[in-house]
């Protein structure tokens, strides 16, 4: 090795690098807390070298040669992250990327994770040209590798090199993401629709109809609910991107999805959208909400899954908060008291004790006589509960 081979004669002209020169054997140490101890102190040797000798010989010695345990690898890809200053600043950061891709293709999700965070916060490092003759690249050999890994860390770099890279290399990656959002493997797939709302939100606004609404469809759409419960949030996020931009789209294109996702046939999606509501009901505005919200959120609390209704039940206070004013108190008395008078009866301790948590923060919205007339009896009737949790 080119560095060992290096460190060993400098070694013997200079006392002072033998400390460093010791680093470097304990990377190659049998003794896996030995090497971990190394990496830890990649910065120690990365100074001493000096940013030429750690360009040239340092980062080409790990990209090779370190092929280890997660717990070294982990620690390898999140020193990296801070590794800027050490290879000699922004005009020389891409170094980076060959040790950071290759450790983004690895097995162990969590070494995967940290590598990608590592990429993404050095991404905003690079120049414009170096995003594009060295980083985008790298996106797209991540985007086509054989191994399901590579593809799953590329769908997380999408959204930080989008939005400074040519025009046609942005219509390049936004048909790459799609691919992903297509993959015949699920976990790809996943990964993908966690990001998709994150690449939304740097998009042009019509790219928003032409591109990202058909992604999400099919994501939202797909065979496995692990995908469509990921779906989700980025649907909030997109309803959000749509309320400001195109709320014609959002209604006649993003409502129907969301219904759909209300009363998907899986209790996981139902109940994340349940969990998210108020987020929901925030993106798409009080009209939508007048229109559309209402009903799905009835529909949610009378769930015949009782992970659902309580999950539903504990966003009561907040739903109704977020109601256009005008209408607050009829939807509450009209649509939602006749659910609430059957959820404090529910079979069900947990949505029994969700809902204790938030009905009688309804009552500055009803006034003193509704209360009385029609809260403060549910209420009692939950104080009595044989369930300690509920009173």
């Amino acid at each position: 090795m080119r560095l060992e081979e290096n460190m060993a004669g400098a070694e013997s002209n200079d006392e002072s690098l033998y400390p460093i020169a010791v680093l470097i054997d304990e990377l190659r140490n049998e003794d896996v807390q030995l090497r971990l101890n190394s990496i830890k102190k990649l910065s120690t040797i990365a100074l001493a070298l000096g940013v030429e000798r750690t360009r040239s010989e340092l980062i080409p010695f790990l990209t090779d040669t370190i092929y280890d345990e997660d717990e070294v690898l982990l620690a390898l890809a999140e020193q990296l992250g801070s590794f800027t200053s050490l290879v000699g600043g922004p005009d020389h950061v891409h170094c980076l990327l060959p040790p950071l891709e290759s450790l983004a293709t690895v097995e162990e999700t969590v070494v995967r994770d940290k590598a990608v965070d590592s990429l993404r916060l050095i991404a905003a490092q690079h120049s414009v040209q170096d995003l594009e003759t060295h980083f985008v690249p790298m996106v797209k050999r991540l985007t086509i590798g054989d191994w399901f890994t590579s593809r799953t860390s590329a769908c997380g770099l999408f959204s930080v090199c989008y939005q400074r890279v040519s025009v046609s290399l942005k219509s390049e990656l936004r048909s790459q993401f799609n691919n992903l959002c297509q993959d015949d493997t699920p976990m790809v797939r996943r990964a993908a629709a966690s990001k998709v709302g994150e690449f939304a939100k740097v998009m042009e606004r019509d790219c928003l109809k032409n591109d990202v609404l058909p992604m999400f469809q099919r994501l939202a759409a797909d065979e496995q609910d692990s995908v469509r419960l990921l779906a989700v949030e980025a649907g909030i996020i997109i309803a959000e991107l749509l309320h400001t931009q195109s709320p014609s789209d959002l209604e006649s294109l993003m409502m129907p999805t969301i219904k759909s996702a209300t009363e998907d046939k899986s209790w996981r999606v139902r109940y994340v959208i349940a969990d998210k509501f108020t987020d929901l009901q925030r993106s798409v505005g009080p009209e939508l909400t007048r229109r559309e919200l209402i009903h799905n959120y009835q529909n949610l609390l009378k769930d015949c899954e009782a992970e659902v209704r309580a999950a539903s039940a504990g966003k009561l206070k907040d739903f109704a908060n977020n109601l256009p004013k005008d209408i607050q108190q009829e939807v509450i008395m009209n649509s939602l008291l006749p659910v609430i008078k059957d959820l404090v009866q529910d079979a069900n301790q947990y949505v029994k004790t969700a809902l204790a948590s938030v009905i009688m923060g309804l009552s500055p919205i009803l006034g003193k006589e509704n209360t009385m007339d029609h809260l403060l009896p549910l209420f009692l009737a939950q104080l009595k509960d044989e369930c300690p949790e509920v009173d």
